[in-house]
C-alpha cells in the first residue's frame, strides 16, 4: 500500500508553494519505484489562494485521521489573504500535535512553519521560516520558543521547515526521500527532467 501524504490548505495559501507538494508526489505515483500518495484538505469547502486561485480540497477537514498519513504539507501563505485565520485554528493545530506524537512527519515552505511552531511542538527545536521583512516572522518564532537557525532548509527530526518559496521544490524532495530513499528521488527527478544530483 502507498505511503500517503495530507496536504493542508489554509485560506489565502500560495498556490507554488502547494504546487511543489502535488507535482513531486504526482510524478512519484506515475514513475517513482516507490509512489506516494497526496490527499488535500482544508477547513473550508472551497479555498482561495494568495493570487485568487480558487480550489476545493478533496477531503472534508473534520474526517481526516492523522493514523491514516505518514506525512503532512503545509505550504504557506499571505496574511493579507487570510493564511492565519485557517493556519492558527485551533483544529488544525491539533491535528499538527497529533502528526508530531505519532513520530510523523511535517513539512513546511516559508511561513507554513508558523502554525508548526504555534502548535508548540517545535518549543526548543531548531526550525526556520521566512526572513526577511525585518525578520518579523523569525521574531514570532523564537516567541513560540524555536530555536530560529539561519539556514535556507532545516531538518529537526521529522520536521522540515524553509525559508521561502524557492525551497519549496527541494521541501518536497526531502520529504519525498525522508518517506521512500534517495533512488527513488534521483528516478523523479530524472522524469521530472532535473539534472542529475
Amino acid at each position: 500500500m502507498n505511503k500517503k501524504v495530507l496536504l493542508f490548505l489554509a485560506q489565502g495559501f500560495e498556490a507554488y508553494e502547494a504546487s511543489v507538494f502535488t507535482d513531486v508526489f504526482g510524478w512519484s505515483r506515475v514513475y517513482g519505484k516507490d509512489p506516494v500518495d497526496l490527499i488535500t484538505t482544508g477547513i473550508r469547502a472551497e479555498i482561495k489562494c494568495t493570487w485568487n486561485l480558487t480550489v476545493k480540497p478533496e477531503t472534508e477537514f473534520d474526517r481526516i485521521d492523522s493514523s491514516d498519513f505518514d506525512a503532512l504539507a503545509i505550504p504557506g501563505g499571505f496574511e493579507t489573504a487570510g493564511f492565519y485565520e485557517d493556519a492558527y485554528d485551533e483544529r488544525f493545530l491539533k491535528l499538527i500535535r497529533e502528526f508530531d506524537q505519532r513520530g510523523k512527519i511535517i513539512a513546511s515552505v516559508c511561513v507554513g512553519a508558523m502554525p508548526i511552531g504555534k502548535s508548540g511542538i517545535l518549543k526548543g527545536r531548531k526550525a526556520t521560516t521566512y526572513d526577511l521583512l525585518d525578520g518579523f516572522r523569525r521574531k514570532q518564532m523564537s516567541e513560540f520558543g524555536v530555536r530560529v537557525q539561519n539556514q535556507s532548509i532545516v531538518i529537526d527530526k521529522n520536521i522540515i521547515t524553509s525559508t521561502g518559496p524557492s525551497t519549496g521544490l527541494d521541501v518536497a524532495f526531502n520529504l519525498l526521500e525522508m518517506l521512500t530513499d534517495k533512488e527513488n528521488v534521483e528516478l523523479v527527478k530524472r522524469y521530472m527532467r532535473f539534472s542529475p544530483s
